[in-house]
């Protein structure tokens, strides 16, 4: 019961940590958000856990933190560049499905036995993720940007090219713009699961730093090679610290999780963060929610219930 609270407590914070960066992330560079929050969390890992560290750093630890703050790295810029090149509503979903099966098939491989109930429970919270986080726009959508009325005839045009052919025939077969960023960034982001459950027993603070300054490193690099802003605007700073603060406790409550349950059970309730945020998007600025999103609550609810009762 212990891994499943935490497991959800986890939820929460990644949960509110992407809505308060989302939020402040509409007037400042994405970048300069996510390294702020990044500099929050490290901030609150050396001023409150410091004191509390029992031990000294292990190795497993530090080199499976330090990987997992590499998949940050890697996966935030591969997830928000996706969002540039497609809509919300596809990009969203793909990358929460696969950050919350990647671990499951990990901790299934390594030889974890959930219950009967505890797998149907992570099938029907798996579906709950990837129904929360679509959007209105979500695949099928019109673009609000589509012309209204019929199409309008095409022109006679002269048989392509055997070369434009072949380049016509490529592109119907090659993904959708931002799935191949969006199956990255969840490969990343359950990856991160992974790397965090094989840090080992020890003081949490050692591999959740080490993933921090990882991750820090790689952003800042990304900036100085961009040239993209790094610092978010000073009247952003308490989000942007609060996004921090939130992130950071969530990944210590997930490490604290996953050492007293199963990497397939507790990385599922810790991919539930989506139906955290679209709770906190409709609570505090009353944004309304779609059926789809409503009825993803209802079976992560469900889901939650069903890894309970195993």
């Amino acid at each position: 019961m212990a891994a499943l609270l935490l497991g959800l407590a986890a939820a929460v914070g990644y949960g509110a940590a992407d809505f308060l960066g989302g939020w402040v992330s509409r007037r400042d560079g994405v970048l300069a958000v996510v390294i702020g929050s990044q500099m929050a969390g490290l901030a609150l890992l050396l001023a409150v856990l410091a004191p509390l560290a029992d031990g000294l750093p292990t190795a497993a630890g530090l080199g499976w933190g330090g990987a997992a703050g590499a998949t940050v790295g890697v996966g935030l810029p591969l997830y928000y560049r996706g969002l540039t090149r497609a809509r919300m509503g596809v990009v969203a979903p793909v990358a929460a499905v696969v950050t919350a099966t990647l671990p499951v098939c990990v901790g299934l491989a390594l030889g974890e036995q959930p219950s009967v109930l505890e797998l149907a429970g992570v099938l029907v919270a798996v579906v709950a993720v990837g129904l929360v986080s679509l959007t209105p726009a979500f695949a099928g959508a019109p673009s609000p940007l589509a012309p209204t009325g019929p199409p309008p005839s095409p022109p006679r045009l002269r048989a392509p090219a055997p070369a434009a052919r072949a380049r016509s025939r490529l592109r119907a077969v090659a993904p959708a713009p931002g799935i191949l960023e969006a199956v990255g960034a969840g490969l990343a982001f359950g990856l991160f699961f992974v790397c965090m459950d094989r840090t080992g027993p020890g003081p949490a603070l050692w591999p959740l730093s080490a993933a921090t300054l990882t991750s820090l490193g790689l952003l800042g690099g990304v900036a100085a090679t961009t040239g993209q802003p790094w610092r978010p605007v000073a009247r952003s700073w308490p989000a942007v610290a609060a996004a921090g603060l939130c992130g950071t406790a969530a990944s210590l409550g997930f490490l604290l999780a996953v050492r007293r349950g199963l990497l397939s059970l507790v990385s599922v309730l810790a991919s539930l963060s989506p139906a955290a945020t679209v709770a906190l998007a409709r609570v505090v600025v009353g944004e309304r929610l779609t059926r789809w999103q409503l009825a993803g609550l209802a079976a992560a609810v469900a889901g939650v219930a069903l890894i309970a009762a195993g």
